[in-house]
């Protein structure tokens, strides 16, 4: 499966549909884009990050618009937002594993861990 992705936005009790992402492959403080997407209505990308063959050991960065997704859902929020942009730094240990990355976010919190 590779390295997969999924948003759940617990301020409304669904998925984070429309939210836009960015993969990044990380060398220190060097970011360089990989990919842009829009997660679907399940709030997940159309297809993994990286499936098992593109998967690579290494450090990545996704980062994720999380102001822009609540801004677009109508929510009257102060400005500036609380949380902005959500970058969640990771680890690829072993590319022949899964590694799927969720985020549970609402406007003034968010959740990860390595799921399955």
């Amino acid at each position: 499966m590779g390295l997969s992705t999924h948003v759940l936005d617990t301020m409304h009790g669904c998925p984070a549909a429309g939210m836009a992402l960015a993969l990044y492959a990380t060398d220190g403080a060097a970011a360089t884009l990989l990919k842009r997407l829009v997660l679907n209505r399940d709030g997940r990308t159309d297809a993994p990050l990286f499936d098992n063959a593109s998967l690579r050991t290494g450090t990545y960065r996704l980062c994720f618009d999380v102001a822009g997704y609540f801004k677009a859902r109508g929510l009257a929020l102060p400005e500036p937002q609380f949380l902005n942009q959500v970058n969640l730094d990771f680890g690829i240990a072993d590319a022949a594993q899964h590694y799927h990355v969720p985020l549970l976010v609402s406007p003034w919190s968010y959740c990860t861990y390595r799921g399955s």
